[in-house]
């Protein structure tokens, strides 16, 4: 009788566990067929002209830049400015520098500029940046290199949607001092 009752309960946590697995499976099935997400790799690098990879026609031999500019996708169509910290906003926002907050660079702030909107001198809160739309949609995200965007807590990499960062704070910033 006893070995009945265990055959019993065995069989009905057999039955429960075939129910859990066929109502799981479906749910389960999606994530195996995804397509795979491509790895993204964005090089920013100062006072680096258009034409001084070997991919873009420089002389100069890049063979790993190349390599991962003609395996991958190259920004042809991207404009700078001058000063590296707002290109890096605007790369990271996908906005102007009026509207992401560093209409100009923090020492080159005139008078009628300082407390407009727009002109922070730091990576606004009213812009979300990519690393941020990347996180919320999977991704790791790591940063290195200089920031120069904003020094406070909420201003640094890590509140701009950068999981881990080896970063210069300061746009004059070293990594040896």
């Amino acid at each position: 009788m006893k070995q009945n009752r265990k055959l019993g309960i065995m069989t009905r946590l057999l039955i429960m566990l075939a129910i859990v697995v066929m109502v799981a499976a479906p749910a389960l099935a999606p994530a195996a067929d995804a397509p795979k997400r491509p790895n993204i790799v964005i090089i920013l690098a100062d006072d680096m002209g258009f034409a001084d990879m070997g991919s873009y026609g420089s002389e100069i031999k890049t063979p790993h830049f190349d390599s991962l500019a003609n395996n991958g996708v190259r920004f042809t169509n991207y404009y700078t400015t001058r000063p590296a910290r707002p290109t890096r906003s605007i790369l990271l926002s996908g906005v102007d520098t009026h509207l992401n907050g560093l209409g100009n660079m923090d020492e080159w702030t005139a008078p009628n500029q300082m407390g407009v909107d727009g002109y922070e001198g730091n990576l606004s809160k009213r812009v979300v940046t990519l690393p941020q739309l990347l996180k919320a949609s999977g991704y790791h995200t790591y940063m290195v290199g200089k920031w120069h965007m904003g020094k406070q807590p909420d201003q640094i990499p890590a509140a701009r949607g950068f999981e881990r960062d080896f970063s210069l704070l300061d746009g004059a910033g070293s990594y040896w001092t």
